[in-house]
């Protein structure tokens, strides 16, 4: 008998499964360098030149450990939202604050409630911990609050995740909604706010940080207005119960030194995520026409992307444009898949991506 690796019984269980296709794959697999990379939703626009000279500087640090309190950059973010450095916890992007939380609050089989088609590493995370996910559908382009508040109550869940600006399709709801949908969620479950894209988000949507309240873990990211998507660095702003809870069991040298000095630099360059933020309104815009001239409908964002409604041949869109080595990307499940998501790149990426687009939009069923 052949020798086989002990692995759990939930790992053997589970299919291979990877969230995202990286762009890097698909220039592997063409055998030639991508010309327009505008489906990951990285930032077109850079890093804080404060954020790069600081993480130079580290680099000649870097053989040493991190700091694995993250303190000073924890102080920091402790300032720049008014509240308590006990409140705060960095973690590399919210990626790895996401596997976190459903390890402290999943037991293998428990129902953990998502929008059906968001954010897709989370669902990799449920599944990963033995959790059980249960989706309800978006209405129309955007999360469904009411559907997401009944499926907690109706499975007596322990975890909600919510993504406000929503990732994939950018649309968003006002403070007042959100504040509302915690006000009625069961004190037993945990809301995830998984607020990533923020800093492009219309004001409405913003209200004050209140770590208070042990139900809500509010998330924010470096990857994209501050363009550290690659240097994997994010935190959670939650009551300070949650955050000595994630010190049990985080990697508490997963956030490397570089990392943490250029987000403490660039936390501090408010003026060039004003400027990013202006930058990506611009393309925002220019997307908006394109899809008027094309015929096509643009999902409304607050985000760094926007989704294009194509219709029945989305996917085949998606391939004919990476043809032409432009990458973009798609929701993963019906209905949301009728469309297509494309970053804002340079002015010069959204020129290239336009022209393929009107190349083969006309070979596209819709």
């Amino acid at each position: 008998m052949e020798p086989s690796p002990p692995f759990t019984r939930l790992v053997r269980e589970l299919p291979a499964l990877v969230p995202f296709v990286p762009p890097e794959a698909l220039e592997r697999r063409n055998g030639r360098p991508l010309k327009v990379r505008v489906g990951a939703n990285e930032s077109a626009f850079g890093l804080s030149p404060l954020a790069r000279e600081a993480m130079r500087c580290a680099v000649d640090q870097v053989t040493w450990y991190n700091d694995p309190e993250a303190y000073e950059l924890r102080a920091a973010l402790a300032q720049f939202h008014q509240v308590e450095i006990e409140e705060i916890c960095v973690g590399a992007g919210i990626d790895e604050l996401l596997g976190l939380m459903v390890r402290l609050v999943v037991e293998p089989g428990d129902p953990v409630v998502s929008s059906r088609g968001s954010y897709p590493t989370f669902n990799f995370h449920i599944f990963g911990f033995g959790g059980r996910l249960c989706a309800v559908p978006y209405q129309g382009d955007s999360t469904d609050l009411k559907a997401l508040l009944a499926e907690v109550r109706k499975t007596s869940s322990h975890l909600v995740y919510l993504a406000n600006p929503d990732n994939p399709m950018g649309t968003w709801h006002p403070a007042a909604q959100v504040r509302e949908f915690i006000d009625r969620l069961p004190h037993e479950c945990l809301l995830i706010l998984d607020e990533a894209y923020a800093d492009f988000a219309p004001p409405e949507i913003r209200f004050p940080f209140d770590p208070q309240d042990p139900r809500v873990v509010r998330m924010r990211t470096f990857s994209k207005a501050h363009g550290m998507a690659g240097a994997r660095i994010g935190y959670a702003v939650a009551h300070c119960q949650v955050v000595a809870a994630l010190d049990k069991i985080r990697n508490h040298f997963a956030v490397n030194r570089v990392a943490q000095a250029g987000a403490l630099a660039s936390l501090q360059d408010t003026g060039f995520i004003r400027k990013v933020a202006r930058q990506v309104d611009e393309g925002r815009q220019e997307y908006q026409a394109l899809a008027r001239e094309l015929g096509l409908r643009a999902v409304p964002s607050g985000t760094n992307f926007v989704a294009l409604e194509i219709g029945p041949g989305a996917r085949n869109l998606l391939e004919l444009l990476l043809q032409h080595d432009v990458f973009v990307r798609m929701p993963g499940v019906p209905p949301l898949d009728r469309c297509i998501r494309v970053t804002v790149g340079t002015p010069q990426e959204r020129a290239a991506f336009a022209e393929a687009l009107r190349q083969v939009l006309p070979q596209v069923k819709r």
